[in-house]
Formats: structure tokens, sequence, C-alpha cells
């Protein structure tokens, strides 16, 4: 448990220190979570739903897809009908932003998923491929593991920019070999400010969900320990 507080602190200590990491060439016009974007698609999306008898227009995925990019949105299936473009900040629109649909089954939500890791992860899974594994540095938690980025062929650490905040987030990598971005810092601050205890066991991402546009995509599990920190949950 010790090395998850550890690691949590020398992390926010990595971003307060480095100002290297990912750097986005995406514009300032297409990167923001604009509110009346959001509302404009969810009420398009009600339109679809109301006049279809229930459906959702979104493309199909497979069903072991992570439940953040599993129901993106399909513009083709609004667009002009529902609304009269896609939303300037959209990926179908040169933007970094997926449309998702989240919640299906009880409140069909139109949430955001941030695509400026993408990228990043597509080159690290590429060179784990050639490797034939994922080197690791050291053990995080159980099942888990920080990288060497000597052994991928990196000069330093590699981090990726947060949807939440002005931090650089790390990765990590399973017995498997994939590869997750890390939101611990992020869920550590979520947890300091709440005045509940939640039990642990409890997937504890739905902290970001709740509080923002943006789904914690690309992400392990996370649960809290006996002390109310969030440690990590290998996927089911």
């Amino acid at each position: 448990m010790k090395k998850v507080k550890v690691f949590i602190i020398s992390s926010v200590l990595l971003v307060v220190l480095s100002g290297c990491g990912f750097q986005s060439g995406y514009q300032p016009d297409n990167v923001n979570p604009y509110p009346e974007q959001l509302e404009q698609v969810q009420r398009a999306v009600d339109q679809f739903e109301e006049q279809s008898g229930g459906l959702l227009p979104i493309k199909n995925r497979d069903q072991d897809v992570d439940q953040f990019i599993k129901y993106p949105i399909d513009f083709m299936k609004i667009v002009p009908a529902y609304m009269g473009e896609v939303p300037s900040n959209s990926f179908e629109a040169g933007g970094i932003y997926q449309y998702i649909m989240w919640d299906v089954e009880e409140n069909p939500t139109v949430k955001l998923v941030d695509l400026r890791a993408t990228d990043i992860l597509r080159d690290l899974n590429f060179r784990r491929s050639v490797n034939g594994f994922a080197p690791i540095a050291e053990t995080l938690g159980e099942g888990v593991y920080s990288l060497d980025y000597e052994k991928m062929g990196y000069k330093s650490e590699i981090t990726v920019p947060s949807p939440y905040s002005n931090t650089q987030l790390p990765l990590v990598a399973i017995g498997t070999g994939e590869i997750f971005i890390d939101y611990s810092i992020e869920l550590y601050t979520k947890l300091q400010e709440l005045d509940e205890q939640i039990e642990p066991g409890t997937d504890i991402r739905y902290l970001l969900i709740d509080d923002s546009p943006i789904v914690p995509a690309y992400s392990l599990p996370y649960t809290v320990n006996d002390e109310n920190e969030p440690v990590y949950m290998l996927p089911e």
C-alpha cells in the first residue's frame, strides 16, 4: 500500500517538474468540451431515440471493448436530420473528442473521450508487439507495473495529458502486456474532496464521470483501501 501512496506522490512531483510530455497539435477552438455542443448532441440523440422507438444513434463495437469507448455516436444518423453539423471539437470535424453514449440502459447520456493519448498508446502497443512484451520497471500494485521506457526505446518516461486538469498522467501495464492510462492522481484529488467513506471494492471511476463530461477511457478499474486512497483493480 505504501508503494501506491509513494507512486501517487512521485507522480504529482513528476507533473510539477516536467514541462515535457505530450504536446497537442490541435487548435484552441476545437479542444474545449463546450457545454452547448454537448447539449445540442444530447437533444439530437433524444429526438432520434424517441422517433426510432428506443434505438440509439451509435456505431457497433465488439462486446469486449473498453466500456468507455463502447458506444461511439454515429453522426451520420443524426446529421442533418436532428442537428445541422457535427460539433467542431469532435473527431469527425478534426477535434480531439470522440462523442460517446454512456449509461445506455438506464439513462443514455452524451459523454466525451479525450483522444489525445491514442497515438501514444498506439505507439507503445506497437513497440510492445515488436518486442513481444512490455518491459517493467517496478511493481505498483498486485499485477500492475510501471514501464521501463529505456528498454522500449524511449529517452524518458512517457506521459499523457489529463482531460481533467493540467497534469500529465503516467501509464501502467498489467501482466498481459496491456497498457493503460493511470488516473490515480485525479482520483486521489477527488477522494480528498469527499466527506464520505467509500466501501472497498467499489469502482471509484464514477467520481470522474459524475463531475465531468469526459470519461476516463483506457483506464484500469480503481477502488479504495482502508485509508480511502485509490488502489488498482485488475479488469475482470
